[in-house]
This record gives structure tokens, C-alpha cells and sequence, in this order.
């Protein structure tokens, strides 16, 4: 799974990114785990992300 933090040429630190289909191994649909709740990251036909519980 690619996950990356650059920095700007100031040193600002930018988010990090997080390829979806690395998240969803090539396929459509992920369980995200935060706490003691899991979600689902579902990538439509379409290419948008849909994030429930």
C-alpha cells in the first residue's frame, strides 16, 4: 500500500495519500477499521468513493 507525507518547499507538511485501489486491493470495496468501528469504502462505476458504516 502506497502511503506518503511531502513537505513543501517552506517545510509545510501536506497530508498524506493513500492510493484507493492499493486500499481496496484492485478491486471495489475496502473495510476501513477506526476504533471499535468498521467502514466501508466502496469505489463506484462511476470512479467516486463512498464511505459508510
Amino acid at each position: 500500500m502506497r502511503s506518503t507525507v511531502t513537505e513543501t518547499e517552506n517545510s509545510i507538511p501536506v497530508l498524506p495519500q493513500h492510493d484507493a485501489l492499493a486500499l481496496t486491493a484492485g478491486g471495489n470495496l475496502a473495510e476501513i477499521v477506526l476504533g471499535d468501528q468498521v467502514y466501508r469504502l466502496r469505489i463506484t462505476k462511476a470512479g467516486k468513493l463512498i464511505l459508510t458504516k
